[in-house]
């Protein structure tokens, strides 16, 4: 008996050793800025000589235009004017995992508690764009922001307007996403193991 108790407790250790490299190894690619940022549009920050494009998420451009009620309305200008409100005179704090081909920061960025990446989805003022999914659905299915009437995606109107094309922010290479999955599994299990 003392055997098998020995073997789970070497079993859970290595494990747990094996996890924290993992988790370490993901914040290892990831940088932290802070302070106060100026918004560019509804997913574009700078943040000071940092230029930031929140990942995951795709927001109407600032001269984009969209229906709603039979009218035109400016979801381009309301969405920044959104993301501003939520940030308000908080400072932020914005973890980075690489940059786009344009050489901004791709981040995902904290003010006042709230994930700014994730709050703009759920308001309906961007779109998921390699993230957010669920929070996507809910603003769909509550006709919030953007879903509240028609618009073409942001990545559509800049290929027609004639503005920049971006992908959606996917971890391109597998071992990163590998270690990202594995990280973001072993940070759940330790906070539920921590707390539990």
């Amino acid at each position: 008996m003392a055997r098998i108790l020995r073997d789970i407790l070497l079993v859970t250790l290595i494990l747990l050793t094996a996890g924290l490299v993992i988790v370490r190894l993901d914040e290892a690619g990831q940088a932290s800025l802070a302070g106060r940022a100026r918004v560019v549009d509804g997913d574009t920050l700078v943040l000071g000589a940092e230029r930031i494009r929140l990942s995951g998420i795709d927001a109407p451009e600032l001269r984009q235009v969209c229906r709603r009620d039979e009218s035109d309305w400016p979801c381009g200008t309301v969405a920044r004017d959104h993301l501003a409100g939520l940030i308000g005179d908080a400072d932020m704090r914005c973890k980075t995992g690489g940059d786009d081909r344009y050489g901004r920061r791709l981040a995902t960025c904290i003010a006042d508690g709230r994930d700014l990446n994730a709050a703009m989805v759920r308001a309906g003022h961007a779109l998921a764009f390699g993230g957010y999914e669920a929070e996507e659905e809910a603003a769909r299915s509550r006709k919030l922001g953007l879903w509240a009437g028609t618009f073409d995606a942001p990545r559509t109107w800049r290929r027609t307007h004639g503005g920049m094309d971006e992908a959606p922010h996917i971890v391109e290479d597998w071992l990163d996403a590998m270690i990202a999955r594995a990280a973001e599994t072993t940070r759940t299990i330790l906070v539920g193991w921590w707390n539990g």
